[in-house]
């Protein structure tokens, strides 16, 4: 088991050194980046807004195992969110972990290991053509954006054109819809 923890620990700061590298090459070369302006946040606040008492949602996993980035274990909400007169498709995803929690521990008490909120918003069509129009945003359990290692909101096309992040990794789920819960 240490040298899994070990091996998660790895690919876990493997995946975030690239993530930055990305980051601080579109800084350097004064290239904006596709996520985190003030459209995003302003759409980020609004969603978070509109998916008020998600918990209750009809459509829901249980809790189960996750994977990185997301948490230990996760629980997955769907539904249909109302912004300004129009209707998206949301998946939201609660990301659960601590140290040596265990999927019984999350179960009885969920708020207690709660690390964050994930959301994937399909947004109008034109948003963003190339990755199905999907919105991304990584919320504090609080309903703060959270933001990358740079200070910028995690929020809009999460690193859209990089090898590894959102994009790329839903970008493979099978049948090309970009989630996994029903590959």
């Amino acid at each position: 088991m240490t040298g899994i923890r070990i091996l998660r620990s790895a690919t876990v700061a493997l995946v975030f050194a690239a993530f930055m590298l990305i980051i601080s090459a579109w800084m350097v070369q004064g290239q904006d980046m596709p996520f985190g302006g003030k459209d995003d946040v302003a759409f980020a606040q609004k969603v978070w807004t509109a998916m008020d008492g998600y918990q209750n949602w009809l459509l829901k996993t249980d809790i189960m195992p996750g994977r990185s980035p997301h948490g230990r274990f996760i629980r997955t909400y769907y539904s249909i969110l109302s912004i300004d007169g129009r209707h998206y498709h949301a998946i939201v995803k609660d990301n659960y972990g601590g140290k040596d929690v265990t999927i019984d521990q999350v179960k009885k008490s969920p708020d207690e290991y709660l690390l964050s909120i994930t959301i994937m918003v399909q947004r109008e069509a034109g948003y963003d053509p190339d990755n199905q129009n999907w919105f991304w945003v990584k919320y504090a359990k609080d309903g703060t954006i959270d933001q990358n290692g740079q200070g910028v909101a995690m929020a809009g096309r999460v690193a859209k054109g990089a090898d590894k992040g959102c994009i790329a990794c839903h970008k493979s789920a099978q049948g090309g819809d970009y989630f996994y819960t029903n590959d």
